[in-house]
């Protein structure tokens, strides 16, 4: 008996040793990609999270003498200091001297002028695997791009913080937009990398193309890790509880609920100015480079605040967590202006909101969208570079 607890403890700590093992980003292995930029005309998309330690990606090339032709960056800005949703013009970093080509605003796509004179394009940028969130949208626009003007795609691959769980409804295409591109659910359990070969196998790219795609891995990481993520991926989501809550109150963009945008718990927190009876209160502000003018300034919203909540159930629920829409929708006055038509871009469909109004129920929306769940997993497996 003995022996057999001993051998128990062993395995316990062996397993803990395994889990903790420094997770080496894909950025991070500079040996396995540096001699493909060699002697290349380089483009990076890149923002704030393209880090290799304390280094920005853009930094450590140039220093080991890569020829960066120009930068490309998603939403937000490559310094990560835009608002969600402003639109961002082409500039030069002030750091680097390099051309910053926006691919948020007026355009989403590089442009075949813009990869003239570029021979491989490398992508580095930390996602939070949700399909509405854009950075995913802007890797199909520059695949799409490097497919058509015959140009090499290396993704320097970074681990899913959600990646632990696949949950929501498979989007309906008839519902396709910059924050919903594929046939994927809310959470989608994929790198970059792997939602990368995705695109590449299915061929969801405009008539069919596929570009030529190399993916550096990370090491000592699987989905069922929690990844911290060393760098916020964008303003609003300040901490890691905002990214495990992201999936599920986003959904609140698409209604007149505030989820605390203007304040220090962006994505921590919901509530409304006309709410009644709840204990909890925010005040959202102007704040710069985060939310200019957000939803109900200098308002107080009543609401909830679910920092501790983040922590304690939702890493272990592994759902998408359906209550705080049913709830908010009961408690909002005028029901028939509590959806706005943006809700079912999000919802990937036009059904999830007839179900909330109807009061269904999360066991019966959960089984309306299972089939298709089942389908989109079983065809995941296929992708996956960390079994």
């Amino acid at each position: 008996m003995k022996n057999y607890s001993t051998l128990i403890v062993f395995i316990l700590l062996s397993t803990y040793t395994i889990a903790q093992k420094p997770i080496t980003v894909g950025a991070e292995r500079v040996a396995e990609y540096i001699a493909l930029l060699k002697n290349k005309n380089v483009a990076i998309v890149a923002n704030p999270t393209s880090m290799v330690g304390s280094t920005h990606l853009v930094d450590t090339l140039l220093r080991l003498g890569v020829t960066i032709k120009k930068a490309f960056c998603p939403e937000h800005g490559f310094r990560g200091t835009a608002d969600a949703g402003e639109n961002i013009g082409n500039y030069k970093d002030a750091k680097t001297g390099l051309p910053i080509i926006s691919l948020y605003g007026k355009q989403y796509k590089p442009q075949p002028k813009d990869l003239k004179d570029i021979d491989i394009v490398v992508f580095d940028i930390q996602d939070v695997g949700v399909r509405f969130y854009t950075y995913i949208s802007t890797m199909h626009y520059v695949m799409e791009a490097c497919a058509e003007n015959n140009k090499t795609l290396i993704i320097l691959d970074r681990p899913n913080p959600n990646g632990f769980y696949v949950d929501g409804p498979v989007l309906d295409m008839a519902y396709k937009s910059f924050v919903g591109m594929h046939p994927i659910p809310i959470v989608h359990g994929c790198t970059i990398g792997e939602l990368a070969q995705m695109i590449n196998g299915e061929k969801w790219l405009q008539n069919k193309v596929q570009c030529k795609l190399q993916v550096i891995t990370c090491n000592n990481y699987k989905h069922e890790y929690y990844y911290a993520l060393p760098v916020k991926p964008s303003p609003n989501l300040a901490s890691m509880e905002a990214v495990y809550l992201y999936p599920s109150l986003c959904l609140f963009e698409g209604t007149p609920i505030s989820v605390g945008r203007g304040t220090t718990q962006a994505f921590e927190v919901y509530g409304h100015p006309s709410f009644k009876n709840y204990r909890y209160h925010f005040t959202p502000v102007s704040i710069a480079n985060a939310s200019k003018n957000p939803p109900y300034e200098n308002k107080v919203c009543n609401g909830f605040e679910l920092k501790t909540f983040a922590n304690s159930f939702i890493k272990s629920y592994n759902k998408l967590y359906l209550y705080w829409l049913d709830d908010a929708y009961q408690q909002y006055a005028v029901k028939d202006s509590f959806f706005n038509p943006f809700f079912n871009k999000l919802a990937g469909n036009n059904i999830l909101q007839e179900q909330v109004k109807k009061g269904v129920g999360e066991e019966s929306i959960r089984q309306s969208w299972e089939p298709q769940l089942q389908q989109y997993k079983d065809m995941r497996m296929k992708y996956l570079l960390y079994n």
